[in-house]
């Protein structure tokens, strides 16, 4: 307890005079203490408040830098899922928000300002059905900028879509360090390293998440293995993007990441509202009868003779046809449109009889007049040609078949030149339809101008696609951008007849299957057995003037009978009655079996784009192993093949996904999921399995 202790009488007159007491000199430094402490209270209670108001402010910038599942930080942002799981991450490596500047208003968050200056960022959520949630993203530099770059994290998921390659792995393998590169159509054969022909900014991940990069990006795409990433770019400095007439070259980045339920159901719903369909189903004979090319067999020594024995031979061996292609060469010069007098003597019989003997025939074409064609002087005069940067003078490109210019189909004038001669084939020898072939980006010029000038080098891609639209019924395209809605044949590039991944027999499922999810349905596999291009030929030892290995040949046909369409060229006769035999067992498998369910599925694919050829997964999007098998596939949902991809086998391990299946030898699993080791599958047979439902 405190006592009180009264002061003396002579103590309390002295407290208030000159020169003090002792008492008050010892309660004066006493107290000292007990000032100090009060002042060193008052300080951390001021930063205790301090503290609080930061932890509050920064409490509510964290609110505001989140939006529905996604958290935004100034190096990037990742996406949740429903348990909290990150399934999408996306780095910003060309610079750092300056989240001081970043505000919220409804389910737009947005920034002002990075580390470099002024920009128009923003982080849109849109929920455009209960179960898929998307982001809106814009980076849009407003100050000089050479590129804004994004990296997305693999996250420990498979990836699937971009573009058709050379070496093509399903999902999508990440191998070494690439820095950006324009995202453009290019001719994988002749450059392997490039993009293909078929791409699309698309991809879509085992997580359930897809992505969609805007057209109106300057895109470029890059990759790391060390940090387990795609690299998305946009820039327009030393790349073949232009900004669009009138606006400044100021990189903007701009995409769409939506997350879904299930891998299956978010590409459904991205392929629905992104992806362009058909209008029609081409001709269901192409579908159900073989199509027979002259290119590997005869390559550019075709002549009229040589034309009108193989399809007695086509007769002769018991084989359908849904027509013939006669391929590169038939005309005297590059760019020109009738037949060569001296390889066509009488081009005309030549039509009648092959008509007489149930025959239709397209022919190839391409968009290139060599500079010794009659027509490069008329195309020059008239000003259908791609220009050089000036616009004074055609440009010059090189291609596989010589030098030449390339028709500008940005100019209404050179599309119906080109196409008023192909109307002139079709009615004077009956011609069914074309192969048009070449259409890549990158047989355009560095430098180049053209009538209408293209922001994106590869609508390029997308103005040749469309000359096929008059012919579709059974027009053939080896390229594709944006052109989903072209209702003909889309041929993946030409194999080499090998074995492995760089366009063999192993990379056909994986491009089947890569083209199918970026929208192109009515897939032609290339010819069976390859091209059988010299020094590119496994099995040349049959002494069979350069054949493709006779065991390659089965196997590949094999295959392809389970593809939306076969196309033949080197015959099955080259090689033996066997093969014949073979052959022909194949072909009506597929008119019998497989055609009716490809033509049925066909038809759906005009309401809703999905695709023919299906990976494992469209059916066990909860099973990783379903994820990762390139050398399996499903036609629909219900009938799932399994081809022999190796030589010297006659057995394969097979993965069965959950559910009754019943084998093409009548065998019953209904144990699933499950593998089928060194399951025996004869050099006369496929393995397929159909659902039991």
């Amino acid at each position: 307890m405190y006592q009180i202790v009264p002061a003396a009488p002579g103590e309390q007159q002295m407290v208030g005079g000159a020169g003090g007491s002792p008492l008050k000199k010892k309660l004066a430094h006493e107290g000292r203490p007990l000032v100090m402490a009060g002042m060193l209270g008052c300080v951390l209670v001021l930063a205790a408040v301090v503290a609080w108001c930061y932890y509050s402010a920064s409490l509510r910038k964290a609110e505001l830098l989140k939006a529905e599942l996604l958290d935004l930080n100034k190096d990037g942002f990742i996406i949740r899922n429903q348990v909290g799981a990150v399934i999408f991450s996306m780095a910003f490596r060309s610079g750092t928000l300056d989240l001081d500047s970043c505000s919220k208003e409804g389910n737009l968050l947005s920034c002002t300002h990075s580390d470099s200056g002024k920009l128009n960022f923003f982080i849109q959520t849109v929920r455009p059905k209960d179960t898929v949630m998307c982001y809106r993203v814009r980076w849009e530099e407003l100050q000089n900028k050479q590129s804004v770059e994004h990296a997305m994290a693999y996250n420990d998921s498979h990836w699937y879509g971009g573009a058709e390659t050379a070496t093509q792995y399903w999902p999508v393998r990440i191998q070494g360090e690439e820095e950006p590169q324009p995202f453009i159509t290019s001719d994988v054969y002749s450059n392997r390293n490039a993009f293909g022909g078929i791409l699309e900014r698309y991809w879509l991940s085992s997580n359930a998440t897809a992505i969609k990069i805007n057209d109106s990006v300057p895109f470029h795409l890059g990759w790391s293995e060390k940090d387990r990433t795609l690299r998305f770019q946009a820039r327009y400095q030393d790349s073949p993007y232009r900004p669009p007439v009138g606006q400044q070259a100021l990189p903007e980045l701009s995409y769409r990441v939506c997350v879904g339920s299930d891998v299956t159901s978010i590409h459904k719903y991205m392929v629905r509202r992104y992806f362009p369909k058909p209008i029609k189903v081409p001709s269901p004979e192409v579908f159900k009868q073989p199509l027979w090319s002259t290119w590997a067999l005869h390559k550019t020594a075709v002549t009229q003779e040589k034309l009108l024995r193989y399809a007695s031979d086509i007769t002769k061996h018991g084989f359908t046809c849904s027509h013939l292609e006669l391929d590169d060469r038939y005309t005297a010069d590059y760019g020109e449109f009738d037949f060569d007098p001296q390889k066509f003597p009488n081009a005309s019989g030549m039509f009648d009889k092959l008509r007489e003997d149930g025959f239709l025939v397209s022919l190839w074409t391409h968009p290139f007049i060599n500079y010794d064609s009659i027509n490069f002087g008329v195309a020059v005069e008239k000003g259908l040609l791609v220009r050089e940067p000036s616009g004074e003078l055609p440009a010059l490109v090189r291609w596989w078949n010589g030098i030449g210019g390339i028709l500008d189909f940005t100019n209404p004038e050179a599309r119906e030149w080109y196409s008023s001669h192909l109307r002139m084939l079709k009615l004077r020898y009956e011609v069914t339809s074309f192969k048009f072939d070449a259409g890549e980006t990158s047989y355009l010029p560095g430098q180049f101008s053209t009538l209408v000038p293209l922001s994106d080098p590869s609508t390029f891609t997308r103005r040749y696609t469309e000359m096929a639209i008059p012919f579709s019924e059974r027009a053939e395209l080896r390229v594709g951008y944006q052109s989903q809605n072209i209702s003909c044949f889309f041929r993946i590039i030409d194999r080499d007849s090998v074995w492995g991944y760089e366009l063999g027999l192993k990379s056909i499922i994986p491009t089947v299957l890569t083209i199918s999810i970026l929208g192109y349905q009515f897939v032609l596999p290339d010819m069976i057995g390859g091209n059988a291009y010299p020094n590119r030929t496994a099995g040349g030892g049959d002494g069979k003037n350069g054949l493709p290995d006779r065991e390659l040949y089965i196997r590949w046909l094999e295959l392809s009978a389970f593809m939306p369409a076969m196309q033949f060229s080197i015959p099955p006769w080259a090689y033996d009655n066997e093969v014949v035999q073979i052959a022909q067992k194949f072909t009506e498998l597929h008119e019998n079996l497989v055609a009716p369910r490809v033509l049925e599925l066909a038809g759906e694919v005009l309401d809703t784009g999905d695709p023919i050829i299906r990976p494992l997964w469209w059916i066990a999007n909860d099973d990783e192993a379903a994820y990762k098998i390139d050398s399996q596939f499903l036609i629909g949902d219900d009938l799932m093949v399994a081809p022999v991809l190796e030589p010297g086998k006659q057995e394969r391990d097979i993965y069965l996904p959950a559910g009754r299946w019943r084998s093409y030898k009548g065998e019953h699993f209904d144990k699933g999921p499950m593998y089928l080791t060194d399951y025996p599958v004869d050099l006369d047979e496929i393995a397929f399995f159909t659902w039991v439902h």
